[in-house]
């Protein structure tokens, strides 16, 4: 049995577009792979508290020099790794807001990345410790960004998660979503078609 780890960005949880289109590839991967474990975190709905000092401190402290509140930080980004780390493909949600990243999704990366927990530091560089995993990314946007310099969103994706260990990355776009119905229409189809082919 393979798991699979979904994880929605959007504002509008389930009601985004690049929700729906999470949810349209979950339930074509079950249908044709029904042994698959679907787990899922939806970042609306289950907000990632944003990194600040005291949370930050909280994972470079000694684990036996922490205080309860700490150790609270520290056990809900274990959680969140040991997900991720239990996961054979994750498959991300990932709507452009002001075009960037949305900031619950960077909030949940800066839980998962952990020095010697999610990678390690060694004389060469840095080294992912979150191997052997397949990510597909669902990307939505009013605009059309793909292959332009206004585009941050897909190199910044691909390389978290290659620094993490994940190398095995896969992009659907849907974009034009907001330059009228028949883009929106287009744009979705061919979402549709392409997360089809990638679920069989």
């Amino acid at each position: 049995m393979s798991t699979l780890l979904k994880i929605n960005a959007s504002l509008f949880a389930n009601q985004g577009q690049s929700s729906q289109l999470v949810e349209r590839f979950v339930a074509a991967r079950v249908a044709a792979h029904p042994e698959t474990k679907v787990v899922s975190r939806d970042l609306a709905a289950n907000p990632v508290p944003h990194l600040d000092g005291a949370r930050f401190s909280a994972f470079l402290a000694k684990p036996e020099e922490r205080t309860a509140e700490q150790q609270a930080v520290v056990d809900f980004s274990d959680a969140l790794v040991a997900e991720l780390k239990a996961a054979d493909e994750i498959v991300i949600g990932l709507p452009m807001y002001n075009l960037g990243t949305p900031s619950t999704l960077k909030a949940y990366f800066d839980h998962i990345a952990r020095a010697g927990v999610t990678f390690r530091y060694t004389a060469s560089g840095a080294e992912g410790l979150v191997t052997g995993k397949k990510a597909y990314i669902f990307a939505t946007r009013g605009g059309r960004y793909a292959g332009t310099p206004y585009d941050a969103q897909t190199d910044y994706i691909k390389i978290f998660l290659g620094f993490i260990g994940i190398t095995d990355v896969e992009f659907v776009y849907a974009e034009g979503l907001n330059m009228g119905e028949e883009s929106k229409a287009e744009a979705l189809a061919g979402a549709h078609k392409a997360l089809e082919a990638l679920a069989a």
